[in-house]
């Protein structure tokens, strides 16, 4: 890689990047806070390019971590426009330039695990800049394909497959199709060569796996590369060569070669069988988009795909092949233009029997996985989880069958139930698999409409769920001895949840301590299904009065349950192994927050329970999900307690500080954004005439740390923390010279895109509760700095944020002082600013709730206080425009007016949960501060305040609302009814 580095440089980042690898975790914290620093300085990413080109083979290890931390890079820095920002990281245009000039010839020269790093970094780079800022990137690639190397011609591909997957699972747009039209010219002719000519080369050396293995790989690439070319739509091109592609693709699901494949191996796909899913996934993908050029392969197609799902073996190497195989024949068996395929019942016999049953049955690979990989299980198995396995997919199957013949679908697999039940009635110790398949073959056939999130809706008519349940269910759940069948168990508790909605309340009552009788289990995966099957039912809903939906389970129904079930969850959190289940703890949380007025009686038991799990888990984070419920569980229990009497704050105080200040002092990055939010929570929950308190105050100044603000997942945490502060002791904060780090905080967050939002958050709060006095003098300066920003970055998020500002600020000091401030920087800038900012951006962004009152409220004070805007003809013209935006505001059916979202609103519907970025806490949220509790009702302020000021000078204004309201009857028709409301005229 001809490019010209530093040498000296050079080698003090490899040998940084050396010590990222050392076994001692204090020289690699070093080494790691080393890069973060120098990733910041200008020509960095060349330097670790130069090192990952380096040839030298004792140098290794050292050339891909560097290859993985110029990734890295890659993915932070190079797009300057990111919402989160690029975290100090800038990549000069020059550097660019000689980055995508090298980066191609890099990646087809090194070996293979840097192969990867590098096609992950040029597919980052392509979605920012490909293709209109990368021209050559496409034609690169493509004359790469005619390499004699079938391993370059391999690792080409993986990196064009990984630009166009950009192509899928998005909606049209006019620049998506551009992109799309580009990407088809240059691609689609030479894909179909290659991949006739790899086939060839295949067909020429059929016992070199050292030749194969390499084509092989490049032939599924190819297969997911058509996957991405045809998801938007059947491009004319393909539409013409559909023989030659279908012959290809006919050819390999018919292919077999014992070189390629290994008899002992059990996990691992063969590149045959990678290569066939991906072609069962192109012909899925027509299958569905119900492609006129396509249905006449589809009957051979449908015998090929059922012949290779009758080669396979319930081996797990073959389970991708088995699912893809399967999702193909459920999308033409649930299309009525695909009846006559499946229409004898013979047909349906046969699927039902060779391939539904036998993906259904549990094999020894299940039973290994259910007691020594639970976790695993669990995923594939769970409902609601995204993980596809056999039985999953079996099951859709017969809901696809089930849609166009329901009746004979549902008499074949009654056939099969009765016998498999009088099976396992005969031998239950030795025919129990036939009573697990049994029930889900139930489930394959008696759901018609569910979703995750709600559970069943409508059910088979020709299914009795219910008696299924009595008989075969409830009996199985009853079993005193839960060591027998623990599978079968499994999928009784699985069965409860999903028909949770077709229960009665007697029904639930009856099964709520057999489900908290089977947290006990010594099974990981029967208890994990009790804890989830609870929460679920805990989220369940019904129809209530006026059809507002209520919860089925509330506090009063669980209450009898609390000691029981509290003790089974904590009884696996508290287990040696194993013990950090996410679905155990969201149930914790779901448990405590469903009980709301009844917890007291427990909340010192839990509190406990949970302060202990977390000093366990913060040595050694390892399980986010569970971490995350772990703290919505304090946090619902700091609001459930807290909220009803602030005087316990205290008490959590003092249990919650020791091991969140462990937290802190061992600066656990997991856990620190947590910590804040609760700490936040605490703090507003605090008695009013409380204070701060001495371990608050001691806890302020390090807040301050600029290092804890580099890390983004704090920055959302802190802010909040932060308002808390000044929200509960403005004054001491000022008195302790603690204001001017608050400012320079405020200015290092607005100079990010990625953190303007806390930026303004905090900005709000300085306004609303830091004394006037103090904040007058560092007004110039807070309104150059957002005005710098304005210049560089006129987006309708800023403006909208900005705006709002401007509005709150005037509610507290005044349209006059937000004149004089702006005009100090620049004669007339704050009507300009009015004018060609803010009330233009009503015209498009009305704002609602909160942010609504506060945007009325300042306009009120616009329109009625500011003797300048009446001054001249210009200058009414904006009065009138003014008047336009507020009325606009006040008569927006969807503006919610003064209103603010409360987490109780949706605490049920939330997919409350870990994100990688930011995790914010569901239960220490708390709703937009209303800045303005004085004004009950901005509508009727804004009448009373216009109609005061209409009075002091008669007949001036009716011209002026007839300028600002005419371009819109239903603006007149409001503004009229707002007068008439409040009983008043327009003088």
């Amino acid at each position: 890689m001809a490019v010209v580095v530093d040498p000296q440089r050079t080698e003090q980042i490899r040998a940084v990047l050396a010590q990222t690898l050392s076994p001692d975790a204090n020289t690699r914290r070093a080494a790691e806070r080393h890069l973060t620093d120098a990733q910041k300085i200008e020509g960095h990413p060349l330097v670790v390019l130069h090192i990952v080109a380096s040839d030298s083979a004792a140098d290794a290890a050292v050339r891909q971590a560097a290859a993985v931390h110029f990734k890295n890079i890659i993915k932070k820095g190079w797009d300057e426009h990111a919402e989160h920002g690029t975290e100090g990281i800038t990549i000069s245009a020059t550097d660019r330039d000689l980055i995508k000039s090298h980066l191609v010839e890099l990646m087809c020269t090194v070996p293979p695990r840097i192969q990867a790093q590098c096609s992950e970094a040029i597919a980052l780079i392509a979605k920012v800049d490909f293709p209109q800022h990368w021209k050559n990137l496409l034609p690169d690639l493509v004359q790469r394909f005619e390499s004699p190397d079938p391993n370059i011609v391999s690792g080409v591909l993986v990196t064009t497959n990984a630009i166009l997957r950009s192509f899928r699972y998005v909606q049209r747009s006019e620049e998506l199709y551009r992109d799309y039209s580009y990407v088809l010219q240059g691609l689609q002719a030479p894909l179909l060569t290659l991949f006739i000519r790899t086939g060839k080369a295949v067909d020429a050396c059929p016992n070199d796996p050292a030749q194969l293995k390499p084509r092989f790989a490049s032939l599924r690439s190819m297969c997911r590369i058509f996957y991405s070319l045809n998801w938007q739509d059947l491009p004319e091109y393909f539409e013409d060569h559909m023989k030659e592609w279908m012959g290809e693709f006919g050819k390999y699901l018919q292919y077999r070669n014992p070189v390629l494949v290994d008899p002992d191996e059990e996990d691992e796909p063969s590149p045959i069988d990678v290569l066939q899913a991906a072609i069962v996934e192109n012909l899925n993908l027509y299958a569905n988009k119900d492609e006129e050029p396509f249905l006449p392969f589809l009957p051979d197609f449908t015998s090929l795909v059922w012949n290779l799902l009758m080669s396979l073996t319930p081996m797990p190497k073959h389970d991708t092949l088995a699912t893809t195989s399967i999702r193909f024949l459920s999308s033409l068996v649930g299309k009525l233009m695909h009846k006559n395929l499946f229409s004898s019942t013979e047909t349906l016999r046969n699927i039902i029997s060779k391939i539904v049953i036998p993906n259904l049955m549990i094999r020894e690979v299940d039973e290994e996985k259910f007691e020594d990989d639970p976790h695993d299980f669990i995923l594939g198995d769970m409902e609601g989880s995204d993980t596809e396995s056999r039985r999953k997919v079996s099951q859709e199957l017969l809901r696809a069958m089930c849609r166009q013949f329901e009746a004979e679908t549902t008499t074949i697999c009654s056939e099969h139930v009765m016998a498999m039940l009088e099976g396992f009635a005969r031998d239950p110790t030795g025919q129990w698999k036939n009573k697990d398949a049994a029930i889900h073959l139930m489930l394959g056939i008696a759901i018609r409409a569910e979703s995750a999130q709600g559970g069943v809706s409508k059910t088979n008519d020709a299914v009795d769920v219910m008696t299924f349940f009595q008989k075969n269910i409830l009996t199985e759940l009853q079993e005193a001895d839960l060591s027998v069948r623990p599978m079968v168990k499994a999928t009784a508790i699985k069965f409860v949840s999903t028909f949770r909605n077709q229960f009665t309340d007697d029904h639930v009552k009856a099964l709520m301590p057999l489900l908290i009788a089977h947290l006990s289990s010594d099974s990981v995966v029967v208890h994990t299904y009790a804890a989830a099957a609870i929460e679920k039912i805990l989220t369940s809903k019904v129809d209530g009065p006026g059809g507002i939906k209520t919860q089925r389970f509330g506090g009063v129904d669980i209450q009898p349950f609390l000691n029981e079930l509290f003790n089974g969850l904590f009884g696996i959190v508290d287990k040696e192994d194993l013990n950090e289940n996410e679905y155990v703890m969201k149930c914790v949380m779901r448990a405590l927050n469903t009980s709301k007025d009844y917890i007291m009686p427990v909340t010192q038991t839990v509190l406990d329970k949970l302060t202990v799990a977390l000093g366990r888990v913060a040595k050694n984070p390892r399980n986010p999900h569970y971490n995350h419920y772990l703290f919505e569980s304090i946090a619902v229990l700091v609001r459930s307690v807290c909220s009803k009497d602030p005087s316990n704050t205290a008490a959590f105080e003092n249990l919650l500080f020791p091991p969140f200040q462990t937290v802190l002092q061992m600066d656990v990055a997991e856990f620190t954004p947590y910590v804040f939010q609760v700490l936040a929570q605490l703090l507003e929950y605090r008695p009013a005439d409380a204070g701060l308190g001495d371990a608050y105050t001691a806890l302020f100044p390090p807040l301050l740390t600029p290092s804890l603000w580099e890390r983004r997942g704090n920055v959302p945490a802190l802010t909040r923390l932060i308002q808390a502060y000044l929200g509960k002791g403005a004054t001491e904060i000022v008195a302790q010279g603690h204001f001017v780090g608050i400012l320079g905080v405020f200015q290092k967050l607005v100079s990010s895109r990625g953190t303007e939002i806390d930026a303004f958050n905090l900005l709000r709060s300085i306004v609303q509760y830091v004394p006037q006095e103090t904040l007058q003098p560092c007004l110039k300066d807070l309104f150059q700095i957002l005005l710098m920003k304005l210049q560089t970055s006129k987006t309708p998020r800023y403006i909208r944020l900005v705006t709002d500002f401007f509005a709150l600020f005037i509610g507290k000091y005044g349209s006059q002082a937000y004149l004089d401030q702006l005009n100090a920087i620049q004669p007339g800038l704050g009507l300009m600013l009015l004018t060609q900012v803010w009330l233009p951006r009503l015209q498009s962004d009305l704002p609602v709730r909160v942010e609504a009152k506060t945007q009325i409220v300042g306009l009120t004070k616009i329109l009625c206080e500011t003797p300048a805007l009446l001054a001249d003809a210009n200058t009414q013209q904006i009065w009138a425009q003014a008047l336009e935006g507020a009325i606009a505001i006040v008569t927006n059916p969807n503006a919610h007016i003064g209103t603010a979202f409360s987490a109780d609103d949706d605490a049920d519907e939330a997919e409350i949960g870990y994100d990688a970025t930011f995790s914010r806490l569901h239960f220490a949220t708390r709703p937009a501060v209303d800045p303005f509790p004085e004004v009950h009702d901005p509508s009727l302020v804004l009448v009373q305040s216009l109609h005061q000021l209409f009075a002091s000078q008669p007949g001036k204004f009716p011209p002026l609302v007839q300028a600002g309201l005419h371009s819109d009857p239903k603006l007149i028709a409001g503004f009229e009814s707002l007068f008439s409301k409040a009983g008043l005229q327009v003088i």
